[in-house]
């Protein structure tokens, strides 16, 4: 009897896992629409000369995940160079952005269109948060 209990107790936590896992990717999607898509556009494919693409930018998809906390949050006004192109409109901050959502927006930014990069944690956003 304690096996079958141990069992249905493993289904029961994976299956919720696996839903709040895609709840997240939801909600980072709503996020992007709402905050990221007029610039970056649906397809993620950015502006040329404006806007930088996320769909396969080695920034998005790459190990510098401090960094890109700290652009979700707080903006950025300097020219990119990113893969052989320059892109310089202002991006603005999200100063209201929770570290949930700052990890939302960016497991669903690096694990859509091509990219096929890990999902970000509430815990790697605030670690990255605390090595500014």
């Amino acid at each position: 009897m304690k096996l079958k209990q141990s069992i249905l107790l493993l289904v029961f936590v994976l299956a919720f896992s696996f839903a709040t896992h895609a709840q997240n990717l939801v909600h980072g999607k709503k996020l992007f629409e709402t905050r990221c898509l007029v610039c970056h556009q649906a397809d993620g494919g950015g502006v040329p000369n404006m806007n930088a693409p996320l769909d396969g930018s080695t920034n998005v998809v790459g190990n510098d995940i401090a960094r890109l906390v700290r652009i979700v949050k707080g903006g950025y006004s300097e020219k990119v160079p990113l893969d052989g192109y320059y892109y310089n409109n202002v991006m603005t901050p999200n100063p209201d952005f929770k570290d949930q959502d700052i990890a939302d927006v960016l497991s669903y930014i690096r694990t859509s269109w091509s990219n096929k990069a890990s999902k970000i944690t509430v815990a790697q956003v605030q670690a990255a948060k605390r090595k500014k």
